[in-house]
């Protein structure tokens, strides 16, 4: 069945959750949709696990751009989400606008998703005033990591609660249709979705939460730079493409490969006449 911003928001309703995980190329996308999965989000972490950055804020909305269209080409039933990347949306609600409309547009997105609570809920609002639908992000913003001053979990004062508490309330006020948290402590992420009327998707914010969100190169052992707490590592791929291209060196090395079953043949004749 075709996942849609409706069928994302009515299993909240169902109390069906809701499975995400990022793609960035045509491949794996083709492959997490016939898996099954509910949406793919073409996170603007592509600048850190495809690009080698050390944080998202070098992605552009060209690279966005790039990487949403060939997702969506490999999708054809998941509900596909587009970040917004740095910069795209912060500078006025007309650039947010626009650049909203180019991942619409341009990157044949189904929606968008961008970060922050009160100081983007006009940016929220135009987007959705134009048809765009959008989906909020909270807790911990990657985009705005030198203003926390690193990757921390967010609401562990009381006042940090209530302010996600507000500012889930907000988002879900001005039009988005669902609401990523991330590292925010479990009671508190469960609370939060227990109190607003959207779906919620976490990231490390426990299981409280009305779906779940991963990247994929934590999932399958992709990326080993560092492992966040949150991700569980559902298998090794990482390991068993390191040993397929080790075997593979050593075939191409001793002449093994490639074999007769994977050569072309021609007539000795024919070879015969070539001078």
């Amino acid at each position: 069945m075709k996942n849609t911003v409706v069928t994302f928001k009515k299993a909240k309703a169902d109390n069906m959750k809701q499975s995400m995980i990022t793609a960035y190329d045509y491949s794996f996308a083709k492959i997490f949709d016939e898996a099954g999965v509910n949406a793919i989000l073409v996170g603007d972490s592509v600048g850190m696990v495809c690009l080698g950055y050390e944080d998202t804020l070098p992605v552009t909305m060209e690279d966005m751009i790039h990487h949403t269209a060939a997702v969506a080409r490999g999708a054809k039933n998941a509900l596909v989400v587009a970040d917004m990347p740095f910069m795209s949306y912060q500078t006025s609600v007309y650039d947010a606008v626009k650049n909203a409309g180019r991942l619409i547009k341009e990157g044949r997105a189904q929606c968008v998703k961008l970060e922050g609570g009160m100081e983007v809920i006009p940016q929220i609002k135009a987007i959705v005033d134009a048809s765009i639908p959008v989906m909020a992000h909270l807790g911990l913003t990657p985009q705005s990591v030198n203003a926390f001053g690193g990757f921390k979990v967010q609401g562990k004062s009381s006042t940090a609660a209530q302010k996600l508490m507000d500012e889930a309330r907000a988002v879900e006020a001005a039009g988005a249709f669902a609401l990523v948290l991330e590292c925010v402590p479990a009671k508190l992420a469960k609370k939060v979705s227990q109190n607003i009327g959207i779906p919620t998707i976490g990231i490390g914010a426990g299981n409280g939460c009305d779906g779940q969100v991963l990247v994929y190169q934590d999932m399958l052992g992709l990326f080993s730079d560092f492992t966040p707490k949150f991700a569980k590592k559902f298998a090794d791929v990482g390991l068993m493409v390191r040993d397929a291209v080790g075997q593979y060196i050593t075939e191409v090395s001793d002449g093994t490969f490639p074999s007769a079953e994977h050569e072309f043949k021609v007539d000795d004749d024919i070879v015969d006449t070539v001078k």
